[in-house]
């Protein structure tokens, strides 16, 4: 009996152990399969509350995903699918917002980018609302998004405006880009937070025609803000004005958020609507949603006017005025005369010795402004690429070296005044309504111009010497006729005056098309197409204002001519003058031969006097003497001007 019992205790032990077997395989099939179902039921019910609360229709859900109002309901002006976790996600807000809460709850692809670090403002918004189970969540630990937390340090932002580059069709409004800024770090080591568009395209009337397209994609981008300034401050010679915004440090953090998942995603970038200015304002909302910028733009969208709307929004806490490189030294020369102007240059380029100022007889005051100006104009050549880094050394040093041996306590005056607030400028539409003479007819006129600036308005804030006009539109009704008449359709008038000085020599350029009536060989008016081109160079004075000279192209379209077109060249010059702040004078003569098609001169002479009565109103007065054709004709308007 005894030696039975270790084979019946085998066979108990052989089946316990199958028991247990069983049993646990039971236990990994039954319990992962319950766990799916309640991952799966407490899914449902995240959606279901999601539903309920409407989270799909809700603003900061559009706004994280760009959508904005569509013919048939909304569509997102990001164009990556790599942004979309649902195929329909840019034009269905509810199927994105679904897929976007499955996906949270998914095993990840890639562990070291989940869903929930790819978008992690969608993430945190969305646990604010639906109070997510967080144990039901797969492990994210987002390293590389709080590592960059670390480094970057956000506290608070500023939105950044270089002013407009006449030389680059991308910056002719100017350009605002954002810095987020730490609490303890000099604002120069801030992270610049910019929107453009992606090319190599250095044409720059190529790159406005597909800017106009959407031929370009946009891309954000975060960059060392001193390399910003350097691009633009010294070597565009763009001043910048810096509006830091009343944002608390969560809005700020927020906004990083929101930029993180927009990193290496495009949108096509479009020159007049969706460009810098307007995708930067849903970083701004992703911050502060009760903003409400990105609503209140429609048709195009200037820099200038969402600085205007932040200002107006109560969002701006203080503004910093950093001026260009070129304006130090435009200032800087200003208080030296031409000699001693010319002396500074000739110290930069290492044909003067600094020893001749500091020998000569000039007051310490006087010596000290022309080695401050000859090392800021050293600085810029450098930065330019126009001297080695082993010649822009040496001189360096020597300038240096004799600005320390004028130790004599005389106070510099290199800071220039501060410009006008850009700001504070007119508005970029411009409406007017007047009545004028031509040829003994009366009439009456009204114009519109949805932007930007012309010569003749009134210029603080803006560059002296910029003229940008896009769809500049003169409607006229004559009396003696009954009839209305289109008076001129300016689709680009662009001017560019730059003053050559013993620093810069720069080229100054025009460009305009358009439809206009003009007086051809019948006697009559007729609207024409015109392009009209040229270039030449600025100078400017006390006594003759801005003044130009250009030579100049101009093709003219019309059946009107016996062989339909007119082909010519010639040149023209003009002053721009300021009699005081708010009374400006435009004169211009041209002459153009035409040598193909209908043969014919022009002579033109006109005048504009333009009188402003505040920032957003003016009366102008023209006059305009032409000679066509052999025929004389006289055009007088006059012209009260509301911007807004």
């Amino acid at each position: 009996m005894m030696s039975s019992a270790p084979g019946r205790y085998g066979l108990l032990c052989q089946s316990i152990s199958l028991f247990l077997l069983l049993s646990a395989g039971f236990l990994f099939a039954v319990l992962p399969a319950r766990a799916a179902t309640s991952t799966a039921a407490y899914l449902d019910g995240l959606l279901n509350d999601a539903k309920r609360h409407k989270l799909a229709d809700d603003r900061y859900w559009h706004i994280l995903l760009h959508y904005r109002p569509a013919p048939q309901g909304v569509k997102s002006l990001i164009d990556d699918p790599r942004f979309f976790l649902s195929p329909q996600g840019a034009r269905n807000p509810q199927a994105e917002l679904e897929a976007t809460v499955r996906a949270f709850f998914t095993e990840p692809e890639d562990p070291d980018n989940p869903p929930i670090c790819r978008f992690i403002a969608r993430y945190v918004w969305l646990k604010e609302k639906l109070q997510f189970d967080e144990s039901k969540l797969p492990i994210a630990a987002c390293e590389a998004f709080h590592k960059t937390l670390r480094i970057i340090k956000p506290h608070t932002a500023s939105l950044v405006f270089p002013a407009a580059y006449m030389n680059n069709p991308a910056s002719l409004f100017g350009h605002t880009l954002i810095s987020i800024e730490t609490e303890t770090q000099s604002p120069l080591l801030a992270r610049a937070v910019n929107y453009s568009a992606f090319t190599t395209e250095k044409n720059g009337l190529v790159f406005a025609l597909k800017g106009l397209s959407g031929f370009y994609k946009g891309y954000y981008s975060i960059l060392p803000y001193y390399q910003k300034v350097q691009e633009y401050n010294d070597i565009n010679q763009r001043d910048i004005w810096e509006y830091r915004l009343n944002f608390s440090a969560d809005e700020v953090i927020r906004m990083v958020m929101h930029i993180w998942e927009l990193q290496n995603i495009y949108s096509y970038y479009y020159f007049f609507d969706e460009n810098c200015s307007y995708n930067i304002l849903f970083l701004l909302e992703a911050g502060r949603p009760s903003l409400h910028l990105t609503d209140q733009f429609h048709g195009w969208v200037i820099p200038l006017d969402t600085i205007k709307m932040l200002e107006k929004a109560g969002a701006i806490a203080a503004t910093n005025y950093r001026p260009s490189m070129a304006t130090r030294i435009k200032h800087l020369a200003s208080l030296l005369d031409p000699a001693q102007q010319k002396q500074a240059a000739e110290m930069s380029h290492g044909i003067v010795s600094p020893d001749a100022v500091i020998n000569s007889q000039l007051s310490v005051q006087k010596k000290i402004t022309m080695i401050d100006l000859s090392i800021e104009y050293l600085q810029y050549l450098y930065a330019t690429k126009k001297l080695s880094r082993t010649r822009y050394a040496d001189r360096f040093l020597s300038l240096l070296n004799a600005r320390s041996a004028l130790h004599v306590a005389v106070p510099s005056l290199d800071k220039p005044p501060v410009s006008p607030r850009p700001e504070h400028g007119h508005h970029a539409a411009r409406l007017g309504l007047g009545g004028g003479i031509k040829r003994s007819a009366w009439f009456q006129e009204l114009r519109f111009r949805p932007a930007y600036h012309a010569l003749a308005d009134h210029d603080a804030g803006f560059d002296r010497g910029s003229q940008i006009q896009f769809f500049n539109t003169a409607l006229r009704y004559y009396y003696e006729h009954e009839r209305f008449e289109l008076n001129t359709l300016d689709l680009i008038d662009i001017m560019s005056l730059s003053p050559r000085d013993v620093f810069f020599r720069p080229f100054s350029w025009k460009v305009k098309t358009g439809w206009r009536q003009a007086l051809l060989g019948d006697g009559d008016d007729h609207l024409v197409y015109t392009v009209n081109t040229g270039g030449g160079f600025a100078s400017s004075s006390k006594v003759m204002g801005l003044y130009y000279g250009m030579v100049e192209g101009d093709m003219k379209l019309a059946g009107a001519f016996k062989k339909n077109y007119a082909l010519g060249i010639g040149g023209s010059a003009g002053t721009k003058k300021h009699f005081t702040d708010w009374w400006i004078m435009r004169l211009e003569a041209r002459a153009l031969y035409y040598a193909l098609g209908d043969e014919h001169k022009t002579y033109a002479l006109a005048m504009t006097h333009n009188f402003a009565i505040n920032a957003q109103k003016s009366l102008s007065v023209e006059i305009s003497r032409t000679k066509t054709f052999g025929r004389y004709e006289t055009d007088a308007v006059v012209m009260m001007n509301l911007y807004f």
